[in-house]
C-alpha cells in the first residue's frame, strides 16, 4: 500500500483576501475549486506550477469569528530560489512574523495568522 501527499487544508475567513495574499506572497494560483450547491462553503485549491502538491483554502459562509490556532505550533514550509528577493517582498508586505538568521529562515503569516516558513534553496 502506497500513500502520496495530495494537499494541505487551511480554513480562511476572507477567501478573496487570502487568495490575493497567497498569489502575491508565494505565487500560488487557483488550479481548481468547488462551491457547495447551497453556497455554504467554497474550496479553492492553489498550486505552485512546479509540484503536484496543492494548498486547499476552505471558506465557510457562516463562519464569522477567527479560527483558534492554539499555540500556532504548526506551519507549512516553502523553499525559494531567490531568498533575498522573497525577503524584501515579504518585508514590503509587512507579513514577516519571525526571523531566525542563525538558521537562515524566516516565517510570514497569512491573513488568518497561519505561519509559513521560507527556506532558501541550499
Amino acid at each position: 500500500m502506497k500513500f502520496k501527499f495530495i494537499h494541505n487544508n487551511l480554513n480562511v475567513l476572507d477567501l478573496e483576501k487570502s487568495l490575493k495574499f497567497y498569489e502575491e506572497a508565494l505565487g500560488l494560483v487557483p488550479v481548481k475549486e468547488h462551491t457547495a450547491s447551497d453556497g455554504s462553503f467554497k474550496l479553492v485549491f492553489l498550486g505552485d506550477g512546479i509540484t503536484p502538491h496543492q494548498l486547499e483554502l476552505t471558506w465557510l459562509r457562516d463562519r464569522t469569528e477567527p479560527y483558534d490556532l492554539g499555540d500556532n505550533e504548526f506551519h507549512l514550509a516553502f523553499q525559494v530560489d531567490d531568498y533575498d528577493a522573497a525577503y524584501e517582498t515579504h518585508k514590503a508586505m509587512g507579513c514577516i512574523c519571525y526571523e531566525n538568521p542563525g538558521m537562515g529562515i524566516y516565517f510570514i503569516n497569512d491573513p488568518d495568522d497561519y505561519w509559513l516558513e521560507i527556506i532558501p534553496t541550499r
